[in-house]
């Protein structure tokens, strides 16, 4: 069984500031603390690595970039990027593939993760490669294939997950149209729940091309109004997360879990969800560490716990 490396989507921490504002339309949560401290916080509770977004760099200048590639490696961290093409929620996360690897060079990132942004038509149920999709995934592979000489340049593996928005068979369609080993698959195990695909088919399409994951846990849930799906700890839900991590590991090529909780305030005040949400993180590295096995099997003690 091959060892990985356990890494956290910085968004797992959304209502502290991290991430992006995701389906939020007013303005963000402000940062209870910086990306600094973060990676301090991804040190002692034995993390290795973190899956970051513009939202977290703040600006991103050369300096800035410098600095946080050296606090990275000063605390043995390595990044990942993630970065969207059309978020319609949080623009910061906005960036071309061009300028996305540039700068993920300069962080010394591994890869660069891009969520599509397709808007799809309804019904969603059975719409996989409906034209509307096609007209934008041609036009995504037109933004690729441009990009590729800067891709080649830094040298920086490119990860299309299947967001909420999209088939497992097109992002598989657009890999495949591409044909770049630096153009691969980051696989979401919940996401496509957001166009009524079944999670573990999506993931067994995906996982042999994927570089990249967002290995995530959600619950469903049903009432006399219908039913939802919400984020919750690593081992809460509904998700056979032991079958998605064991598949995973047989046929990936990576070598890292990246953990992420969609934690849902509800009724909580922002305080309360914060802290709920914290607790989440903590027993999820714990589920992931002690349960599944990911990475080092050494005990976690005195994890960080609503500071």
């Amino acid at each position: 069984m091959r060892k990985m490396r356990l890494g956290m989507h910085s968004y797992t921490l959304h209502l502290w500031g991290f991430g992006q504002n995701w389906g939020i339309h007013d303005k963000p949560y402000a940062k209870t603390f910086d990306l600094f401290k973060l990676m301090d916080y991804a040190v002692e509770w034995g993390l290795d690595g973190l899956h970051i977004t513009g939202t977290d760099l703040e600006t991103k200048d050369d300096a800035r970039l410098a600095e946080v590639a050296a606090a990275a490696k000063e605390r043995g961290l390595y990044l990942e990027y993630n970065c969207s093409l059309n978020e319609e929620f949080d623009t910061r996360l906005n960036e071309t593939f061009e300028s996305a690897v540039t700068v993920a060079s300069k962080l010394n990132a591994e890869l660069v993760k891009f969520s599509l942004d397709i808007r799809r038509e309804r019904p969603l149920y059975g719409s996989c490669f409906q034209p509307t999709v096609m007209r934008q995934l041609a036009g995504i592979y037109d933004q690729i294939k441009k990009a590729i000489p800067t891709i080649e340049k830094f040298g920086i593996p490119v990860a299309l997950e299947n967001h909420t928005e999209t088939y497992a068979d097109e992002i598989l369609w657009l890999v495949d149209k591409v044909n770049h080993p630096l153009v691969q698959v980051c696989v979401d195990t919940v996401n496509s729940f957001g166009v009524l695909e079944g999670p573990q088919a999506a993931v067994e399409k995906l996982a042999s091309r994927a570089i990249c994951n967002h290995f995530c846990d959600h619950q469903l849930s049903r009432d006399q109004y219908g039913a939802r799906f919400h984020g919750v700890a690593i081992g809460d839900g509904d998700i056979d997360v032991q079958k998605v991590l064991d598949l995973i590991r047989r046929v990936s090529p990576t070598d890292k879990i990246t953990f992420e909780i969609e934690w849902d305030m509800e009724n909580d005040t922002l305080e309360e969800a914060k802290a709920k949400q914290m607790d989440a993180c903590i027993r999820s590295i714990r589920y992931l560490r002690d349960v599944l096995k990911v990475g080092r099997e050494d005990e976690l003690v005195d994890l960080y716990c609503n500071k």
